[in-house]
């Protein structure tokens, strides 16, 4: 085992976030141009998306580097290091606070105002040719609604305070300055933390929606594959035959000049479009059946395989440890009133009983808690690529490679913004001890009695939990945010529930589907997007 020395390990720690901070910067560039429409390209919105892209998968990042510096300022051994007192431990709670801070209010600013003004603003100039002060204009206006909500939001979660004055007889000046003086103590973070709960309840929606769905879908399509396209070609030249005769025997009733009947004619009608679209599909698949592409993919079958299975694996040992954390919270917490709230853990799940495993070898713990992240982040991804933007019962937008619209990209970036807030409640229900103190411990006195005159005082190692005394464990700044209001746990504690059903939903209904075609997603004849370039546009 190589010992790593304090100096070593928080250089690394930091080395660590800045080549994920590099990452993550080129990998939105890679995927907004992946998905972006070449047709319908726009600097703004581009731009836009990358950012919010980004601000996502930073502020996700920002829960491992929360965990590692609480438990940097301790040894293993459960003392502090000699140069962490009360003063550099403050000064690393507000650091990270600071942090959380700056990513949380530009998560705000983007949910609430760059991304409504940019979308709306697009909207506009689909729908109007008009100059762009009437566009910008129009765009603001409609933009001033979601102002209003994040104003709403800020007054409730800063005028709600979290405990009264316990004087019944105080004067209604005396409630007003409580307010303002609670406001004051707090410096306005639970006005900050209302609010990002409330986009967070949000993002559990979209969590249980698409997330649940993405983990169920994504391993099994990696195992089944696509379809082979040279016997999808064939298929579809049968199906183009077919169709060509029901379009000569319904052509051939009015040979002799009579009128088609309005039913027929309709028919025709539905005949010849569904004609275009097999053509359209023809073509794309024969230029699939002859891209390299193919057969390199063809390839790299057996490693699909694994990665699928891997997935799938990972995916169950998620939603076990979700349910076993969810039944002991049902079991054993203070109830509904204190948002399902837990004192230690009486039933643990396999992910908080390997994560204090890996914490013996720096840094497999960070680096296990970061792929668990960014997979809710890929399998979000996934889920939004597969069923598409959805308003209820009405599927706004696709995500397609290389044809999907602006708008579409913006509510992308959205959608991943309020799930990644949700993401670490995610995490706090698989490993809620883990999260909350990292790999922090403290000793304890064990007075031993030799004989009637002498006393032997040893000391007992233990793991940081909610019944350390005052000032041995320090609290991560997540843990903070995400218990701050009760009713939001409690809404949470439900909506674990709901992932689960979802999860076991999707992945009986991934078993049932068959393999999907090769070209899934690029040729669709309800397409309502204005996308039906050639294949040489996207593909070459």
């Amino acid at each position: 085992m190589v010992a790593f020395s304090a100096e070593s390990d928080l250089v690394t720690g930091w080395c660590l976030f800045g080549v994920a901070l590099l990452v993550i910067l080129v990998f939105c560039w890679v995927y907004v141009r992946k998905y972006q429409s070449r047709r319908e390209s726009e600097v703004i919105s581009t731009i836009t998306s990358i950012f919010a892209l980004a601000i996502a998968l930073i502020t996700s990042a920002l829960l491992p580097v929360d965990i590692f510096l609480v438990s940097y300022v301790k040894n293993q051994n459960g003392t502090f290091k000699d140069w962490a007192d009360a003063n550099v431990t403050r000064q690393i709670e507000d650091t990270v606070l600071y942090a959380y801070y700056t990513l949380y209010s530009i998560i705000l600013f983007c949910v609430f105002l760059w991304i409504p003004f940019v979308y709306f603003y697009y909207e506009e100039k689909d729908d109007d040719d008009g100059d762009t002060c009437s566009q910008v204009k129009t765009a603001f206006k409609y933009t001033l609604g979601f102002l209003l909500v994040c104003t709403i939001l800020l007054i409730i979660g800063a005028f709600v305070p979290l405990d009264i004055p316990h004087k019944k007889n105080s004067t209604e000046w005396e409630k007003v300055k409580f307010l303002f003086e609670e406001l004051g103590s707090n410096h306005g973070l639970a006005a900050l933390s209302f609010s990002i709960s409330s986009l967070t309840l949000i993002g559990m929606v979209a969590a249980v929606t698409y997330t649940a769905y993405g983990m169920s879908a994504l391993p099994l399509n990696l195992i089944k594959g696509p379809r082979n396209a040279t016997y999808e070609r064939l298929e579809n030249t049968e199906d183009i035959e077919e169709v060509e005769q029901n379009i000569q025997r319904i052509k051939s009733k009015c040979k002799d000049g009579r009128p088609l009947p309005t039913r027929d004619r309709r028919a025709l009608q539905q005949l010849e479009e569904r004609l275009r679209g097999l053509r359209r599909r023809g073509r794309h698949l024969e230029y699939i059946e002859k891209s390299c592409w193919t057969r390199f993919c063809g390839a790299m079958r057996p490693l699909k395989i694994v990665w699928g299975v891997f997935f799938i694996l990972v995916a169950l040992l998620f939603t076990i440890s979700l349910f076993l954390s969810n039944l002991d919270k049902a079991l054993h917490s203070a109830g509904i009133d204190s948002g399902f709230l837990i004192l230690g853990t009486n039933l643990t799940n396999p992910l908080n009983m390997l994560l204090p495993v890996l914490q013996t070898v720096f840094p497999l713990d960070y680096i296990l808690i970061t792929t668990i992240i960014m997979y809710f982040i890929f399998t979000s991804m996934a889920g939004i690529r597969n069923m598409g933007i959805w308003f209820f019962w009405i599927r706004l937008y696709k995500i397609r490679r290389n044809r999907t619209r602006p708008q579409a990209l913006l509510f992308l970036c959205m959608i991943l913004l309020l799930i990644v807030l949700h993401t670490s409640y995610m995490i706090y229900s698989l490993a809620p001890q883990y999260v909350m103190y990292g790999s922090q411990k403290y000793l304890i006195p064990n007075n031993m009695t030799i004989d009637e005159q002498s006393t032997n005082v040893t000391f007992v190692l233990k793991v940081c939990d909610v019944n350390a005394p005052e000032g041995q464990c320090t609290i991560t700044r997540t843990y903070l945010f995400l218990h701050k209001f009760w009713f939001f746990s409690a809404a949470y504690y439900f909506g674990n529930w709901a992932f689960i059903a979802v999860f076991l939903i999707g992945l009986i209904v991934s078993c049932c589907k068959g393999k999907k075609s090769v070209i899934e997603g690029d040729v669709n004849e309800d397409d309502s997007d204005i996308s039906d370039d050639e294949p040489s546009l996207y593909y070459g």
